[in-house]
């Protein structure tokens, strides 16, 4: 199993920035892409930014440029910078990991973050 710590959640008023960060750890795993979802609730979850060391950073259609998610292969932790936050941004943001059993697994598992509340207000 590979365990999932997120942080950087909070409160934030229009055009206002905020950064998550998510940590994984576990044993005898090879990341395959790591990144953030959200959900609001009733919705459901839809891609924010996710990153993979061959195809590079892929956004939802939504971020518009207003997001950068980076990614420390080494100490296996991905960050969202987050700027420009509309109301419409208020959302659970969770963390997902897709990842393989050692380098030489064929078959590829994900895990959740539990989620961080973010909320855009005035």
């Amino acid at each position: 199993q590979v365990q999932l710590v997120e942080s950087g959640g909070g409160s934030v008023q229009p055009g206002g920035s905020l950064r998550l960060s998510c940590a994984a750890s576990g044993r005898d795993f090879d990341i395959t892409d790591m990144g953030w979802y959200r959900q609001v609730p009733g919705e459901r979850r839809e891609l924010v930014a996710t990153i993979t060391g061959s195809a590079g950073a892929t956004y939802g259609d939504f971020v518009k440029g207003r997001f950068t998610v980076s990614r420390d292969g080494a100490k296996n932790t991905v960050d969202l910078q987050m700027n420009s936050l509309e109301p419409e941004d208020t959302a659970v943001y969770y963390c997902k990991v897709v990842y393989k059993i050692g380098a030489d697994g064929v078959r590829h598992f994900a895990e959740w973050g539990q989620g961080t509340q973010v909320t855009v207000s005035s």
